[in-house]
């Protein structure tokens, strides 16, 4: 049978792209090497707690980074741990007691939920970050860390918004 010249162009064509063509996945994998590295340096030098759209933190410098901790958050209505309400900071600004009984409770509990394997009995105690806002008064973060101290949690850190080295220097000088 013959073929026209179109027919025997795609038979020609069909022939041709029947054929495997081989993928060099050398320059593939060359970026996908320095994307890893890429990620690598550059994921473990930022930590981020969670902040809250109510709590603004106070600027200072700081020269260790923020570890993973208890977080307690202390705005200018409430006090939480770990996100969960624990007491009005009106209430325990009018009570006369140096402790917050409800605070005390939720650390007792977390502290029995703590793995055995992280119980720190050392001198510093378990570890807490208390994020509080700027407006808070120095009573209430009193109050609040007599109780973490009261808890066993001893290791208090306080959360900041860490500032530039060089806006220091001009804040200082203004």
């Amino acid at each position: 049978m013959k073929q026209s010249m179109r027919a025997k162009r795609m038979d020609r064509n069909h022939r041709r792209n029947a054929q495997q063509t081989k993928l060099s996945l050398v320059s593939l994998m060359d970026i996908f090497t320095i994307l890893v590295f890429f990620l690598m340096l550059n994921a473990s030098d930022v930590q981020v707690l969670d902040n809250h759209k109510s709590v603004t933190l106070p600027q200072a410098t700081s020269e260790l980074a923020a570890k993973e901790t208890l977080l307690i958050l202390v705005n200018g209505t409430d006090i939480l741990i770990e996100g969960q309400h624990v007491a009005d900071v009106d209430a325990v600004m009018r009570d006369a007691d140096s402790t917050i009984s409800l605070l005390a409770v939720q650390l007792e509990l977390h502290k029995a939920a703590l793995p055995e394997n992280t119980v720190n009995d050392g001198p510093d105690g378990h570890p807490i970050t208390i994020m509080g806002d700027r407006s808070v008064p120095y009573a209430l973060l009193k109050k609040i860390m007599t109780t973490c101290a009261s808890a066993g949690f001893t290791n208090v850190s306080l959360a900041i918004e860490q500032i530039i080295g060089a806006d220091v220097e001009s804040e200082v000088a203004a």
